[in-house]
């Protein structure tokens, strides 16, 4: 199978490259997308988040692309790929999406989490690459999220966790236990609307309760090599992966980007966590 993306220039230097894989993650200060493209999703997240399910938060629009093909006008734009490329390869699949809106004054808090801890089972490589592209303009003042740098090498990305103490105010339930880090390393990776940051799955992460006057969204957009096999005889029935760009190497079966995935939709198990 081959994807019909076309593919153009990388985007990152090798200075970058070495950057991202010496301490997981990078921040991209250009404009990701075109200015005509990004007003376009910008516009149809409003659109989204402004008619969420009732009781729906806005921190949980969680694989909005299963229900909404559209977004993969934006999730298979090669001014995204090319990001992605040069960190894991040609060969590209999407692995999930999300948009994380944390509304002004009681957006909650994201715990100290790594994705991968999440995802143990789903992938033979554990090698899923991030592209968290801002919405609105990110920074300390609006809950930015904040990385641990390095925390991705050796055998990192599958901490052990302890219950939040404060489960109705965090994004989720657990978080890494305080004496496996130091949150004085802690690097804040503010961000204006456009640009993004890509982060490592194993990489140790998480954000503040946006408890300012202003919103912070960001949509998460999760690639991987099509190199490394997802555990379709396992989890198939409630997520799939999207060929991006090249052809597959690992026997994965990938969706169509056309049509909605709503019986997904309707057997997903409870296997991903909301990430950041």
């Amino acid at each position: 199978m081959n994807a019909t993306s076309t593919k153009s220039a990388p985007r990152l230097s090798m200075t970058q490259v070495e950057d991202y894989r010496r301490e997981g993650y990078l921040t991209y200060h250009e404009q990701v997308l075109l200015p005509n493209k990004m007003k376009g999703l910008t516009n149809h997240f409003e659109y989204l988040v402004n008619n969420l399910p009732e009781g729906m938060r806005p921190e949980h629009m969680d694989v909005p692309h299963f229900a909404d093909p559209k977004l993969f006008e934006w999730l298979l734009d090669d001014q995204v790929l090319d990001l992605v490329e040069p960190l894991i390869g040609p060969d590209i699949a999407l692995f999930s999406s999300h948009f994380l809106c944390k509304p002004a004054s009681d957006g909650k808090r994201v715990p100290w989490h790594e994705d991968s801890a999440y995802w143990r089972d789903m992938f033979d490589q554990m090698e899923v690459v991030t592209v968290w592209l801002a919405i609105d303009d990110s920074d300390a003042g609006n809950s930015a999220m904040q990385v641990i740098p390095g925390t991705h090498l050796g055998k990192g990305g599958y901490s052990e966790y302890d219950d939040v103490p404060d489960p109705q105010a965090s994004v989720f339930g657990n978080e890494i236990k305080p004496n496996l880090f130091d949150a004085k390393r802690a690097v804040t990776l503010e961000l204006k609307a456009g640009e993004a940051s890509l982060h490592h799955a194993k990489l140790m992460h998480g954000s503040k309760a946006n408890t300012s006057a202003r919103r912070r969204c960001g949509y998460t957009m999760r690639y991987i090599s099509t190199r490394s096999r997802f555990n379709h005889e396992k989890l198939g029935s409630g997520h799939c992966l999207y060929l991006a760009r090249g052809r597959d190497h690992a026997g994965n079966v990938y969706g169509d980007p056309t049509k909605p995935a709503l019986e997904i939709l309707k057997a997903r198990p409870e296997l991903f966590r909301k990430g950041h």
